[in-house]
């Protein structure tokens, strides 16, 4: 299994919209770094969940439930996007200074890659954040 994490603006898409649907289709990326990580998902990979620019905070843990397939929002280029359902709200937001905080998530793309969307985090990264949830 892998791990992952996706950002998205509370603004557009929240986490309680997210639990309330039942899951989505994880569309839009335009970023070919992002796209790719959304190609390496397997069903089944842990994703967390993270409010961007309003927030900025892990609140959710969602699971993959459809591999890559073709983005059907994109009118053109090669787009691909995921199923994600929801797997838990965490116990409680794990914010970006926390994160930074962290001496074991020194190296977590989030931090690396501030505007990537979609990225991959080691199990002990994404175990990390969870642990933080629950302090």
């Amino acid at each position: 299994m892998n791990h992952w994490m996706v950002k998205q603006e509370p603004s557009a898409y929240p986490w309680g919209q997210f639990e309330r649907d039942g899951g989505t289709a994880w569309t839009g990326v335009r970023n070919f770094q992002a796209r790719n990580n959304l190609r390496a998902m397997r069903r089944g990979d842990r994703v967390l969940y993270y409010h961007s620019v309003e927030g900025k905070c892990v609140v959710g843990v969602a699971e993959v439930a459809r591999e890559a397939y073709p983005d059907p929002t994109a009118q053109e280029g090669d787009w691909s996007c995921v199923d994600l359902k929801p797997a838990g709200a965490l116990k409680r937001p794990v914010g970006l200074e926390e994160i930074k905080a962290e001496p074991e998530l020194a190296g977590v793309a989030l931090l690396r890659q501030s505007r990537l969307s979609v990225m991959p985090l080691a199990k002990a990264e994404f175990d990390a954040i969870v642990r933080l949830s629950k302090k």
